[in-house]
């Protein structure tokens, strides 16, 4: 199945509004945004199919104007199904001045002999909020699929004006690595990471606020590095799907409060902190 979703958002009095919305079987896309007073707009994407299947090719646009923000999350855990030939995704993202952007999709679970490969391109302009979760399941360990799926690749880009400064790869082949050796899982089955981009915000305690809210956690291993622009990258390993991701989405909470047009109080300059040196 080929299927696409293409997403406008655009702010108008003080908020922003779904402009233009299009999608094909099985994509669905609901507006659940609770406070409609607030500037952000939350939207729900859904689908119709129990998960991907072999073959299936998913392409998805979300665009935004200046100074729009919007909060893309996912309905369910996103199921890779058992495949022969494999199937695809591909995600683009493309943010006006000063807009924001957050998306932090449900865990993915790859069933057995499943083969997924996923693109994300975004590219950023000046001023923009940008937060991006990814959470991978090892798969059915109660069905005695640990492991099990042939092939898993992630690979999201991100521009800023249209200069390449982020690569994260994401690529998993159990039986071409031994996913429990020393720099690899090491033991543990889940794992997740986030990104997040903003001019305005105080790096260093965002560091510290990371930190020491996962140092809080049981069972996990994590890190956090500087990225090149003004932001931080956090890969976390653990054994339970929720834990992961209920940590992801109180650290995206959190990074969603900073107000992205204070990058003036700072005291910085905008080209120091776009490229470092």
């Amino acid at each position: 199945m080929r299927a696409t979703l293409h997403i406008e958002a655009a702010l108008k009095n003080g908020k922003t509004y779904l402009s233009n919305c299009f999608f094909t079987t099985p994509f669905k896309v609901a507006n659940i945004t609770e406070d409609r007073s607030k500037e952000e707009l939350h939207l729900m994407l859904m689908t119709s199919s129990p998960g991907i299947l072999d073959g299936d090719e998913f392409h998805m646009k979300i665009q935004l104007d200046q100074n729009a923000a919007l909060h893309l999350k996912t309905q369910s855990y996103q199921r890779l199904f058992q495949m022969k030939k494999g199937a695809s995704q591909s995600i683009e993202v493309r943010m006006n001045k000063g807009s924001s952007f957050c998306y932090l999709p449900q865990p993915t679970v790859p069933h057995k002999d499943s083969n997924f490969v996923a693109n994300n391109n975004i590219y950023l302009s000046h001023n923009c909020m940008f937060i991006w979760g990814e959470l991978l399941t090892c798969g059915r360990i109660l069905n005695g699929e640990e492991f099990a799926f042939s092939k898993f690749s992630s690979t999201t880009k991100i521009f800023l004006n249209n200069r390449l400064v982020v690569k994260e790869n994401l690529l998993i082949e159990p039986a071409k690595i031994k996913v429990h050796a020393i720099g690899q899982l090491e033991g543990y089955t889940h794992q997740a990471s986030l990104i997040f981009i903003n001019v305005a915000a105080d790096i260093k305690s965002i560091i510290k606020y990371v930190v020491d809210t996962l140092n809080q956690q049981k069972e996990i291993c994590f890190g956090v590095s500087s990225l090149p622009v003004n932001g931080i990258i956090i890969r976390i390993l653990g054994f339970k799907a929720e834990q992961l991701y209920s940590c992801l989405k109180n650290i995206a909470n959190h990074l969603s409060g900073i107000n992205n047009n204070d990058a003036a109080s700072l005291g910085r300059k905008e080209k120091e902190i776009i490229y470092a040196n």
